[in-house]
């Protein structure tokens, strides 16, 4: 037997997690749903690969607009 293995333990926020999936049995769906609307979305690969290729390379010191005169 495992020293520190708790068989009846449920932490405050398992028992939380549970009662609220009891009180809205359909939250995990609208989880689901909202996952899906941000997410789980298709990856358009040629217009990933034009926007890498429009990028403008950026300057070592972003903040310095002039070359310094010393």
């Amino acid at each position: 037997m495992n020293l520190f293995a708790r068989p009846h333990y449920t932490s405050d926020a398992t028992q939380f997690i549970e009662s609220l999936k009891q009180q809205k049995p359909e939250l995990e769906a609208e989880q689901r749903q909202g996952r899906a609307l941000l997410w789980d979305q298709s990856i358009d690969r040629e217009f990933m690969a034009q926007a890498r290729a429009a990028r403008a390379k950026q300057k070592p010191y972003v903040y310095q607009t002039e070359p310094s005169l010393r």
